[in-house]
């Protein structure tokens, strides 16, 4: 679930932290800089392990802080595919169950990877497996806050890089003073999140942990 991977960044160093020993401003700047932040293709970082390396130090022409090349190891949330975790439902929605481990929201169980025969209850907002029993069926929902044990399938990681200003599209019948500008609520997007695990509970042992602890 955690590894440790190594990077190297250049760490600058304001004038005024210069009275400060070097392995602590950088250690300190690496963690503002990267502390819950998703580096892509990497994970989630959470924080900094070790230094390894410290470079020579550069001040450059018009800029009073310093430079410094460092190799570190930071510890990073990324499991690996068909690793095991325990989440808490955070909440059902028609594309499926959305999992939080605590520190990290950004985990969906799709409706095709629930215990099946799976159905979603739209007066509640939850989803629930139909479980035949020698008696019948039986509904076990999957209320918010459940502990929930499930297979890691797949991981999904979007470039959200700020980019450059759209050219607007001006409209020729358009008055004088006229905004062309859009209203809210049609201008807004959906923000993505940056890392998404995909994961599975369509196998025995595997689901609410309430199902297999009775």
């Amino acid at each position: 679930m955690f590894v440790l991977v190594e990077m190297v960044d250049t760490v600058r160093v304001t004038p005024w932290n210069f009275h400060r020993q070097l392995n602590e401003t950088v250690a300190e700047e690496l963690n503002k800089k990267l502390a819950n932040k998703v580096v892509y293709s990497v994970g989630l970082c959470i924080c900094l392990y070790d230094i390894t390396k410290l470079d020579d130090t550069f001040i450059f022409p018009g800029d009073g802080a310093s430079h410094t090349k460092v190799n570190f190891r930071y510890v990073v949330f990324h499991p690996f595919l068909d690793e095991i975790l325990v989440g808490k439902i955070k909440y059902c929605s028609q594309e499926g169950v959305h999992v939080t481990m605590g520190f990290f929201d950004d985990v969906l169980i799709p409706p095709e990877s629930l215990q099946q025969p799976a159905k979603f209850d739209e007066a509640e907002q939850v989803w629930l497996w139909e479980y035949e029993t020698d008696e019948g069926a039986h509904d076990l929902y999957m209320d918010k806050g459940e502990e929930i044990r499930f297979r890691v399938t797949d991981e999904v990681f979007v470039d959200t890089s700020p980019t450059g200003p759209t050219a607007a599209v001006t409209d020729a019948t358009q008055q004088p003073g006229q905004s062309t500008v859009p209203p809210a609520d049609e201008s807004g997007e959906k923000k993505e999140a940056p890392y998404t695990l995909i994961g599975s509970i369509c196998e025995p042992g595997l689901g609410l942990l309430s199902w297999w602890n009775t």
